[in-house]
């Protein structure tokens, strides 16, 4: 058995204004023997993000100082901070409001049994809720006006991805797992040296990203609405690729470095794997990035991911959700068996998963452990943090002497804020009043407050109580219940690192430059993975400049040249930056075409993509303000000019040697007029300015041009008009008197011949009566009158 205080600690430099701290995450490993010794897998997971004072601090507050353009963080000397406990209540630490039942008349409604309809449709909602897969609805835990729209569609958005599995399949635990699915380019699926280690089949296979492929920062890119999610990891090495030497690489959810691995890992970890977990904001949309960043040369590895939403008010989400990421050091249930989602088929609304509490206990101590006995706890399963009625069957009291005390010592990084969870339930039908069993709760030393569950809840009723604890100083948090009535107990604990977020990118830079990865077909090698900028302590992406801005991380240059001719960035006071981007991909191989999402880049003042292969036509976003010089020589580019580019700003203008047709806009050929430089040479189909042909006035490469296409439209449209005024002249229109010719088969009749005879005398006789009612001497004779 691995003792834990000789696990191997594996400490990294790191640069002088950041801070390095110890990581433990929550680990579960497959058997108990397994499991013991790594209550401080922190020795090869490891944590460090730029930590403020306090968790709810702001980047307006935090005490940094910007200097050039390094973006260096400073920090006050760390102390432990006592926060006055808060008013208890039922789920921010104490106890709900009991409820008088009150008698109300029958309801008119009930009386009729068509009116039961409605009713009978709520029940088969419940009904199907239960058996659905959304973690909100499952577990018995409907109802109709508990989920406000805002999350509703965050609640179906759950998935467990078995990395590097083939084939969608159902654990024996009844969990749905999708084949390896939302990862980058450039990574590879393996398999662990030995399966039969693993009961589960998720556990035998995994994904690794080789930096020589797939860059030094890999993603899995998650389709989450906004919303808050819980995040599990399964890691595991067991000599997968032959080496023999476990990987050091970092993680990072909502662009917030999370979890650093540091090799060597301890050998039960390497060998068996362990599970880490976090709850995360998502503000991004489309997509959430869970991110892998190699150090040196080292493949990150990955076996499962599982994510789950969460409701956005659960551990205390109203004042934290937004900002804070909550990592797990440590969630456990006392005088039970693991259990939770995937270990057992017990349910919970999040997918946690609660450990034993042996490994956290003070062994110096002794503990006695009592359930429920089957009664029924009430209060559990309740909105907005679900916590289940199993973790309140069961509890641990003090053995021996009844002045002996409960304590967990759970392990802690520094200069990290802590949220301790410690859930209740008088499950001991002896106690039966207040005053009965009373007890102290001292965190880190400190006496926080005092207990009394009947008196809060009564007996066999869920009480949770929350605490904050800021900047720890101490690598063990003590959680004691020290007795004052009674012997204390205690169901569970929970304690997470309140880690604030990162700085991301401004949302407009990084979707131009999503954009361009996709439109200019960026290798995947170069790691264009997440957040361009963040999280800080990682490199940008290859050949990406970022500084602070107002609103964001800002990209202030692109260049994958090597060097460039023009510094660009001038940091101006400690919150404003002055920003000209300068993209540089000159000679790169590049195919594709430039998105017209390159309009985004707002600041961007010179673009240079000559000599690639890009295709397409030119976007009207190159027309930006800000643009002062445009190289895109030597391309392959086709169609016209847009009228939008030629800003007042725009002095250099290269677009020779390409495919490009049709007139030039006079704004972009004035730029040469103005003293700039222009070169449209080597395009067959520019015209329109001087040095260019005169362009026809109907016809253009071989072809018509637009207004030839109006012109034979016109002309056609004219001769069709002209056809239908002469059929209606000929066909349509007919005088009175116009003869009625039949058919030659028509005059065979003699009847038909004495009738045309007779209609011609007829219209005869009154053409000549009409004739006299208009002459002189009123008589005309054969034409002549007399």
């Amino acid at each position: 058995m691995l003792d834990p205080e000789k696990l191997p600690q594996i400490l990294v430099p790191f640069p002088p204004h950041r801070v390095a701290v110890r990581f433990s995450p929550l680990t579960i490993l497959r058997s108990p023997a397994r499991r013991r010794g790594l209550a401080r897998l922190c020795s090869s997971l490891r944590f460090r993000s730029p930590v403020w004072g306090g968790p709810r601090s702001r980047p307006s507050d935090r005490p940094n100082a910007i200097r050039s353009s390094t973006f260096v963080v400073s920090f006050h000397n760390p102390t432990t901070t006592t926060i006055p406990p808060p008013p208890l209540n039922s789920e921010a630490g104490g106890a709900p409001a009991r409820r008088r039942k009150i008698p109300r008349p029958p309801n008119p409604l009930l009386n009729s049994p068509m009116r039961l309809l409605p009713l009978l449709l709520l029940l088969l909602a419940g009904a199907a809720a239960r058996a659905s897969d959304d973690p909100f609805l499952s577990g018995g835990n409907f109802s109709l006006c508990l989920f406000p729209a805002a999350f509703a569609a965050a609640a179906n958005h759950s998935y467990n991805i078995d990395c590097g599995g083939a084939t969608n399949f159902t654990s024996t635990f009844g969990r749905p797992w999708l084949a390896d699915t939302f990862f980058s380019a450039g990574g590879a699926a393996g398999m662990v040296a030995e399966p039969h280690r693993f009961p589960q089949p998720q556990e035998r296979t995994l994904r690794f990203f080789p930096p020589s492929s797939a860059g030094k920062k890999s993603c899995y890119s998650l389709p989450l609405p906004p919303g808050r999610y819980y995040l599990r990891l399964f890691s595991v090495y067991d000599n997968y690729d032959s080496k023999t030497r476990s990987p050091s690489f970092d993680v990072s959810a909502a662009a917030t470095l999370v979890l650093s691995f540091r090799s060597p890992w301890p050998e039960p970890a390497a060998r068996y794997g362990a599970y880490s977990d976090l709850i995360f904001p998502s503000a991004t949309s489309p997509t959430s990035d869970v991110c892998f960043y190699s150090l040196a040369t080292d493949a990150p590895v990955v076996a499962s991911i599982e994510v789950a939403p969460v409701h956005p008010l659960a551990y205390d989400g109203a004042t934290t959700g937004e900002e804070i990421v909550l990592v797990n050091y440590g969630r456990i249930t006392c005088g039970n068996s693991l259990f939770g989602p995937g270990f057992t088929k017990d349910a919970d609304a999040f997918a946690r998963v609660w450990q034993a509490d042996v490994d956290f206990r003070n062994n110096d101590l002794s503990y006695d452990a009592i359930t429920a006995g089957g009664r029924k706890i009430f209060g559990s399963n309740q909105p907005p943090n679900y916590f289940p009625t199993k973790l309140y069957e069961s509890a641990v009291t003090t053995g021996g002497d009844a002045s002996n005390e409960i304590e967990y010592l759970m392990p802690v990084d520094t200069r990290l804020s802590y949220m301790v969870w410690l859930h209740f339930a008088e499950i001991d039908a002896g106690i039966g009043k207040a005053g009965q069993r009373v007890f102290d709760v001292m965190l880190d030393g400190n006496n926080v407050t005092r207990i009394d569950i009947f008196k809060q809840v009564g007996g066999f009723t869920a009480f949770k109580w929350t605490y904050i604890l800021e900047n720890l100083t101490s690598s063990t948090l003590s959680v004691k219940l020290v007795p004052v009535v009674g012997r204390p107990i205690l169901c569970g604990l929970e304690n997470y690192a309140m880690v604030p977020l990162e700085m991301r990118t401004v949302p407009s830079q990084v979707a131009a430059m999503k954009a361009l990865k996709e439109s200019l077909k960026i290798p995947a090698r170069m790691g264009w993975n997440g957040d361009p900028c963040a999280p800080r302590a990682w490199d940008a992406w290859e050949g990406v400049t970022c500084h602070r801005g107002e609103k964001g991380l800002v990209i202030t240059q692109l260049c994958l040249v090597g060097v460039l001719l023009h510094a660009v960035v001038c940091l101006v006071t400690y919150s404003t930056v002055e920003v000209n981007i300068i993209m540089d991909l000159a000679s790169q191989g590049l195919k594709g075409y430039i998105a017209d999402e390159i309009s985004d880049l707002k600041d961007l003042v010179s673009l240079n993509f000559s000599y690639n292969s890009l295709t397409g036509s030119l976007p009207p976003g190159l027309g930006q303000p800000s643009l002062a010089s445009l190289d895109l020589s030597s391309n392959e580019f086709t169609g016209s000019i847009p009228d939008t580019i030629g800003s007042s700003k725009l002095q250099t203008a290269l677009l020779n040697n390409n495919q490009l047709d049709g007139q030039v806009p006079e704004r972009l050929y004035s730029i040469g007029v103005h003293g700039g430089v222009i070169d449209l040479s080597g395009n067959k189909g520019l015209c329109g300015v001087p040095t260019l042909p005169a362009c026809a006035v109907f016809w253009e490469k071989g072809g018509l041009n637009k207004t030839g296409k109006i012109a034979l439209g016109a002309s056609f449209g004219f001769l069709l008009l002209v056809i239908l005024i002469v059929v209606y002249i000929l066909c349509i229109r007919r005088g009175p008197y116009d003869y009625d010719f039949e058919f030659p088969q028509d005059l065979t009749s003699i009847s038909a011949i004495s009738a045309k005879r007779n209609r011609y005398q007829r219209a005869k006789s009154v053409m000549l009566a009409e004739m006299e009612a208009h002459s002189p001497d009123g008589f005309y004779t054969n034409g002549s009158g007399h």
